[in-house]
């Protein structure tokens, strides 16, 4: 009796490799397989685009330039505050002494503005309807100075901006509850101005005009 591979050869028949490595007892070692469970794919790290790995840190903690490049890189995607700026360098493992510098140099040449950023967050925060107490939450949340933060939201307060805000969000809930009865629109109005962190003064009188007075002024 003849073997397989002989057989094969005097017919005219193609042996593939594999097959010839079987006959010949050998074994046949399969592609490498990636991490991915492809066949013959590249192993990756696992940091492209849908990759979760953390940034690598950087070489030199003490590097000024790095660390300008890495803040430029920070601002030019979201506006920050000095505070909040320099919190981030740290957590990607610059020095305090490096943080500090670099932001106290894009400071001064006005790439950074902590008070024209807190302007903008009273601004956010009167969109979505906020009072003092929940815009200083989220003034002090963004890395704005406890100071600057009390300044901004004074002069907000002087402009009217939170009263403004209340009687917006007093309107809203009126609107929404019209129909029910007056103990439950209020209960819905001083819950949701409280959420929002508006004073009882303003809610007392926004519930007085818009659900008592059903929304008219006394003369």
């Amino acid at each position: 009796m003849i073997g397989a591979e002989a057989f094969l050869a005097a017919h005219g028949v193609a042996i593939p490799a594999g097959a010839a490595d079987a006959a010949a007892g050998r074994t046949c070692v399969p592609p490498a397989r990636s991490r991915r469970g492809g066949a013959g794919r590249p192993a990756t790290g696992g940091r492209g685009r849908w990759g979760g790995g953390a940034a690598a840190a950087p070489d030199d903690p003490d590097d000024y330039e790095a660390c300008r490049e890495a803040a430029l890189r920070l601002l030019d995607a979201a506006p920050r505050s000095s505070g909040a700026l320099r919190e981030r360098l740290v957590a990607k493992g610059y020095t305090e002494a490096t943080a500090a510098a670099v932001v106290d140099r894009l400071a001064e040449v006005s790439l950074l503005d902590d008070r024209a950023y807190a302007e903008s967050v009273v601004r956010q925060c009167a969109a979505r309807m906020l009072g003092r107490r929940a815009t200083m939450v989220e003034l002090t949340r963004k890395g704005v100075a406890r100071t600057l933060a009390e300044e901004v939201a004074e002069e907000a307060a002087q402009a009217g901006v939170f009263e403004d805000a209340a009687w917006e969000l007093g309107r809203k809930v009126a609107a929404r509850t019209r129909g029910l009865d007056s103990a439950v629109r209020k209960r819905r109005l001083w819950s949701a101005g409280a959420r929002k962190g508006h004073g009882p003064d303003v809610l007392r009188e926004v519930a007085q005009v818009l659900i008592d007075g059903d929304g008219t002024f006394d003369d």
